[in-house]
């Protein structure tokens, strides 16, 4: 385990969330209430839910917010993250529920989901600064992916993201190339 088990599920679902506009075939898969739903019953939020188009467009603002963390220093980072967190007001507390073991949240229980998203997004990638281990948020490396990915490995090796079966795609080219060099 690289991070907490709150930051990596964080990252991870900021990096879900994301890729949710970045997928290989041109299809946002964020444009309506239901598709809300299954990510916020997918990453197991238990805070506010509206369930309407304002929310999913709140929502949308907060992806497009976030995807800038892929690309910036780690300076830069800690800006961004500090204005998010600012901007939220954000407060930690530990709580435990449904389950899971102390952790941190950092909004009021009836902030509107897309705060909650930012500011526990933004917490995550403050572990992230702080760790120095900004190298674990990537870009997916094939050619025609734009996706993000969040970097867990022991040894740093992860280059393909999840939502466009790139790592399969490689894989099976390298076969091919192989198989037609024989």
């Amino acid at each position: 385990m690289v991070f907490a088990p709150d930051t990596e599920a964080n990252l991870a679902a900021a990096a879900d969330l994301v890729n949710t506009a970045r997928r290989r075939d041109g299809v946002d898969a964020l444009t309506t209430p239901d598709e809300l739903d299954a990510f916020y019953e997918r990453w197991r939020y238990s805070v506010r839910h509206d369930g309407d188009a304002a929310e999913v467009a709140a929502v949308r603002e907060t992806r497009d917010r976030l995807a800038r963390l892929w690309s910036v220093d780690r300076d830069e980072a800690a800006a961004t993250v500090n204005a998010m967190l600012a901007e939220s007001q954000a407060r930690p507390f530990l709580v435990r529920h449904d389950g899971m073991d102390w952790h941190l949240h950092a909004t009021a229980p009836d902030a509107p989901l897309a705060t909650v998203i930012l500011v526990e997004s933004a917490m995550a990638v403050v572990d992230v600064v702080r760790s120095d281990e900004q190298s674990r948020l990537r870009t997916c490396e094939a050619e025609d992916c734009d996706a993000v990915l969040v970097d867990l490995s022991r040894n740093r090796s992860r280059r393909f993201c999840d939502v466009n079966n790139c790592a399969n795609r490689a894989h099976v080219a390298a076969y091919r190339a192989r198989r037609a060099a024989d």
